[in-house]
Parts: structure tokens; sequence; C-alpha cells
């Protein structure tokens, strides 16, 4: 009988390099790096400030909408200057559940908002392939959304993959990746 003998040494610096790609990996991601959250947490703060999210958030009437953002909808448009470049910013708020009407939302917004989805283009080179927008999904709360693998959805979100906000947003007409207007030439 063969025994395999490993110093725990070996064993703690093969724990260590399984981490590390681990955590490679995550940064490597296209999106929801530590950056993309601390981004995202500066975009949130300018739309707090501009009243577009948060408690003191200004309303518009809604409109129907669908999945994946929301049964109602309201959307906005805005400028922001984060790390001293100033961007188009677009700010859905998404409303459910299946079957909610403009007057619940009006009534009672904060019990029915489901989530808050934003576009902010960043500069040019940022992501020149998808018009250069940093896409984020953030809870009512302003905490960032997470998809079922756990990575945080802001950035390059689903960069590459066959669905998502980049690949649905391709489809949108004037080639600017905006559904709602072609404002964004």
């Amino acid at each position: 009988m063969t025994y395999l003998h490993i110093r725990p040494a070996a064993i703690a610096f093969a724990l260590c390099a399984s981490l590390g790609s681990a955590a490679n990996a995550q940064d490597m991601a296209p999106f929801g790096s530590d950056h993309d959250a601390g981004y995202a947490k500066q975009i949130w703060a300018v739309m707090q400030e501009q009243r577009l999210a948060g408690p003191n958030s200004i309303f518009s009437f809604p409109y129907e909408g669908t999945d994946p953002h929301g049964m109602m909808l309201e959307t906005f448009y805005s400028k922001a200057t984060i790390e001293g470049h100033t961007g188009d910013l677009v700010i859905k708020r998404n409303y459910g559940p299946v079957g909610v009407t403009a007057d619940e939302v009006m009534a009672d917004p904060a019990a029915h908002l489901g989530a808050i989805t934003v576009m902010f283009r960043r500069e040019a080179g940022y992501d020149a392939d998808n018009k250069n927008w940093f896409w984020v999904k953030y809870l009512p709360d302003g905490s960032l959304d997470k998809n079922p693998k756990g990575m945080r959805l802001a950035g390059k979100v689903a960069n590459g993959m066959d669905a998502g906000c980049i690949a649905c947003h391709t489809g949108a007409d004037g080639d600017d990746y905006v559904f709602t207007s072609n404002a964004y030439k």
C-alpha cells in the first residue's frame, strides 16, 4: 500500500492559490467588481442629490412596462458628473407585482418599488463596443442587486452574454441602447 504524505504547508499553499484564482476570476468578470460597486455608489449619491432616488424622490406618472423591468415604470433622463466625467443618466424605477395599476403605484410607490435600473454613459473608451454605458441595478434601499450566482449587477452587466442588460439593449432603435428615447444619438 502506498501512502501520499502532504505537508500542511503544501495544503495551505494550494488553498491560497485556489482562493486567489477565485478572486482573480471575480476581478476579471465584466461586471460586479469592487470598483464597479464603488462607481455605482457614486451614481446613487448623485441620484439622491437630484431627487431621483431615495426617500425624497420626485415622481412622475408611471406607464405600463414589461419584464424584466417591471409591470409599471417611471423613467427619468438627466446628466451626472462622476469622477470628473459628465454623462447621460437614464433611471428606470421598476414597480410590481403583475397586475399593479398606475393608481396603486402613485398611492404608495414604496410598497410597489422592486428595483431601480440605471444606465450611465461613461467616458469614451470605457466600453466603446456598447456605447460606453455603465449598467447598474439597485434594490429600493440603494444596495446593489445580484444575479443568481451572487455577482453584483454593476458595470458591464452581462457583457458578451446572450441575455442581460447589454444583449437586450443592443436591439433598441437609434443605435443608442435606449428604448424609450432616441435622445442619446
